[in-house]
């Protein structure tokens, strides 16, 4: 069953969708390719709108970056989709609001799936919820697997010790976009039942670059 992103996680309820989105550097994403960062993997997120480059950083988020590119080098990604957008129009509930849509893997049934890893928490890796970084979606501090989700502005709650969910211990931020965050607003404006896509955006596929 697929995480909410957007709620605050409250006794007795569901927890936070989203994996914390770890910028792997300190500044926002451009509109052109750069220098590959020390430390970094190369992606391309291909969707039905356009591509997106990112950068995962195996340097500072050594789980979350492994995690995540065990799903991209089992093709787990391809057929996936993005199925959530979090807008200031569409979280009434919520009076921490962020920004951000959510992605994850095939659902189909006979897809590649892996144990949920520990939360690397933004304290520990020094890396922030910047525009454009990818982050882990969770529910409890160790349950991520292959849903993700990238920010739209920054999104400092979404921090360790931020105020998005109750248990402070924000989400795994560990990648940042290079390039094609005009895609990724495309996506975030695309027609929606509450924060359901609908019809979800397709991942055709995410793959390694290499440079």
């Amino acid at each position: 069953m697929i995480t909410s992103l957007l709620r605050r996680v409250r006794p007795a309820a569901c927890a936070l969708l989203f994996g914390s989105v770890f910028g792997i550097a300190a500044h926002p994403a451009t509109a052109h390719a750069q220098q590959p960062t020390p430390g970094t993997v190369a992606v391309r997120i291909e969707t039905s709108l356009g591509t997106i480059l990112a950068e995962i950083d195996s340097a500072r988020a050594p789980i979350s970056a492994r995690n995540f590119l065990r799903y991209v080098d089992s093709s787990a990604y391809t057929g996936g989709r993005f199925h959530r957008t979090v807008t200031m129009d569409n979280q009434p509930r919520d009076t921490v609001r962020i920004e951000v849509i959510q992605g994850g893997a095939n659902p189909a049934p006979t897809r590649t799936r892996f144990p949920a890893i520990p939360l690397e928490r933004t304290n520990a890796t020094g890396l922030k919820h910047r525009n454009g970084t990818l982050s882990m979606a969770r529910g409890g501090p160790d349950s991520a697997t292959s849903d993700f989700f990238i920010c739209i502005g920054d999104q400092p709650s979404l921090d360790f010790g931020g105020h998005r969910n109750l248990d402070g211990q924000g989400f795994a931020a560990f990648g940042q976009v290079t390039q094609g965050m005009d895609i990724v607003r495309s996506i975030q404006k695309r027609p929606a039942d509450g924060q359901s896509l609908k019809p979800p955006i397709e991942i055709v596929r995410i793959e390694r670059v290499r440079r």
